[in-house]
């Protein structure tokens, strides 16, 4: 039986030994290549509580432009009025330590304004890890290019909202 113990341990020994073998011998992973398309823009969608914002990223002076419902192209300071929207877009570029670099064009549907922020925001990151593979560390890191799946809990029946109860009355 002891003899039994002992080959069991040394076959696993060997065993783990030549997948440590066969580890070492597995080439890396490729590295990620920039995905581009004729005129040199990457494309992603970010996504924010309802809202969805279709974003182009490319090489520029650091125009931002946002559509708005109307269909018109307007600059981020006037659809994002609120300072604190405005730093939520910048974001991305800061972490990645290219402000300035990109130009933005953006289409923001659903949702409310500080919705569209965040989808805007998802779709910038998503971009530019597209366009230059060698963001993406920085980018991950902050926690940009994952997409914050909270959204508004639904309304129950009988509750006057998704939790809160009516009033109580004894008598």
């Amino acid at each position: 039986m002891a003899e039994q113990i002992r080959s069991l341990d040394q076959l696993a020994a060997a065993t783990t030994g030549a997948a440590a073998v066969a580890e070492a011998a597995a080439p890396a992973p490729a590295p990620r290549e920039p995905v581009r398309d004729a005129l040199n823009r990457s494309y992603a969608t970010g996504k924010r509580k309802d809202a969805v914002a279709r974003v182009w990223v490319k090489p520029g002076t650091g125009k931002f432009l946002i559509r708005d419902h109307k269909g018109n192209y307007v600059d981020y300071t006037v659809y994002f009025a609120r300072p604190v929207l405005q730093m939520i877009l910048r974001q991305p570029f800061q972490v990645a330590g290219v402000t300035g670099q990109f130009d933005v064009m953006a289409t923001v549907a659903g949702g409310g304004l500080s919705g569209q922020a965040g989808a805007v925001k998802h779709g910038i990151s998503r971009a530019l890890q597209l366009w230059d593979p060698a963001l993406r560390p920085a980018l991950k890191a902050a926690g940009f290019l994952t997409r914050d799946s909270r959204v508004v809990e639904r309304k129950k029946y009988g509750k006057a909202k998704a939790r809160k109860s009516f009033q109580f009355s004894k008598r």
